[in-house]
């Protein structure tokens, strides 16, 4: 039974050990909690990273943190006016955008086919009316143009292609989508939409990773394709809403649905407007993470098991006169696991200070440019302080086990250096 007059010794026994302990020792060890701390929460925070910024590109470029659709009854939004006039007014939204989507196709290259039987470079395509000035304020259009110019709302028979459907840029062909080939800006290629076919120019091809929502449209002013939809004004499919940082979208969804736009309308905040699959490649992603990071708690523990039994090893002499004297083998065996406990203790400390000092805000301002994402390090403090545990707590044991081991050997083998 631990009293408390082994727990001050204990700890009296730690810290005068730790201030004769070589300085390049402790430094060294520290550094091993340091890079395990870093380890368990990084990694897996970057996996779980790279999801988040897929989902974060779909609400940056597509859906914003509420979006407005049609009712899966219809083609449209009913009273698009009205809701549109209605947003103006609500002091929340920092931008909006209004978009019409139609199914269609694009080819390319049909004034060189003089085979009739050559299959045509064709291929099917969401296209996609837009205001330029308005979606530019909400998803930064014209900053994703890689090649040619971006669309103005004088523009006319003029669109811009996503790089999926340039054969430069795409993986291949793919189910329902065929690259076109020699398409530049100032390529003519043609649209076909409900049986309408319309000449355009390509203004300018898009440069965005294969799986951003912008890959794979078609984009044009609205005006050109409402004349081609034979749609009038207003009737928009979907209505994306970018709200302040730090606005809960989700009563503002509630708030649109208590104004009764959820009654013509589909409301959902961003979360529930992501495709399918998302949360599930999340969690699995932060699986892989928890067991990368599983690998380097063990390697620290298998360290600190090691350094702590060397140095009971070679001080099993003093040990034995401590106990000697009269010290408990308690108290000895809470020396070390205070020792083990300093060490955990200063590496995730310097952890912490890294990771949300350092770390966490500069890739949130400088993202991880990679092939399928941007991204970022989630590091969520409920999650991090689990893992601080589990940090301290197998140091403690790893520190516990050695101490034991040696503590309870007999007094006068200990004291007389025999085996």
């Amino acid at each position: 039974m631990l009293s408390a007059v082994d727990i001050r010794v204990g700890f009296y026994l730690a810290l005068r050990q730790i201030r004769r302990a070589s300085r390049w020792t402790t430094s060294l060890i520290v550094f091993v909690m340091l890079l395990t701390f870093l380890n368990l929460v990084v990694v897996t925070g970057l996996l779980v990273g790279i999801v988040a910024g897929i989902s974060n590109q779909f609400r940056i470029q597509e859906t914003g943190d509420v979006m407005i659709t049609a009712l899966d009854t219809k083609d449209y939004i009913e009273n698009s006016p009205q809701i549109l006039s209605f947003l103006q007014t609500l002091p929340q939204p920092r931008a909006v955008t209004a978009r019409y989507s139609a199914a269609g196709s694009v080819e390319a290259n049909y004034f060189s086919r003089v085979d009739p039987n050559e299959k045509p470079n064709k291929t099917g395509a969401t296209i996609v009316g837009i205001n330029p000035v308005a979606e530019d304020n909400f998803s930064n259009l014209s900053g994703y143009v890689g090649e040619g110019e971006y669309l103005s709302s004088s523009d006319y028979d003029a669109v811009l292609l996503g790089p999926q459907f340039v054969d430069r840029y795409s993986f291949g062909e793919q189910p329902g989508l065929t690259p076109l080939k020699n398409v530049y800006p100032g390529t003519k290629i043609r649209l076909t939409i409900n049986g309408n076919t319309r000449e355009v120019i390509v203004k300018g091809i898009l440069d965005v990773p294969a799986n951003s929502p912008l890959a794979a449209r078609v984009f044009m002013p609205a005006n050109e394709l409402r004349q081609i939809m034979g749609r009038y004004e207003y009737a928009v499919n979907e209505i994306a809403i970018l709200l302040p940082a730090g606005t809960d979208g989700a009563e503002f969804r509630d708030l649109l649905k208590r104004s009764g736009i959820g009654d013509k309308a589909k409301v959902q905040t961003f979360e529930e407007g992501i495709p399918n699959g998302v949360a599930e490649v999340q969690n699995t992603f932060a699986m892989i993470g928890n067991a990368i990071g599983s690998i380097g708690l063990a390697v620290a523990a298998i360290t600190i098991f090691i350094v702590i039994f060397i140095n009971a090893v070679t001080r099993r002499k003093f040990i034995g006169i401590l106990k000697g004297i009269g010290i408990s083998g308690e108290a000895i065996e809470l020396s070390y696991i205070f020792q083990s406990l300093l060490y955990a203790s200063i590496g995730s400390a310097l952890g912490i200070g890294i990771l949300y000092g350092f770390l966490v805000p500069y890739v949130s301002a400088n993202p991880i440019s990679l092939p399928i994402s941007e991204a970022i390090i989630v590091a969520q403090v409920d999650g991090t302080m689990i893992r601080i545990m589990l940090i301290v707590l197998t140091t403690v044991i790893a520190g516990y086990l050695p101490s034991r081991m040696i503590v309870r050997r007999n007094t006068l083998d200990s004291i007389l250096g025999r085996n």
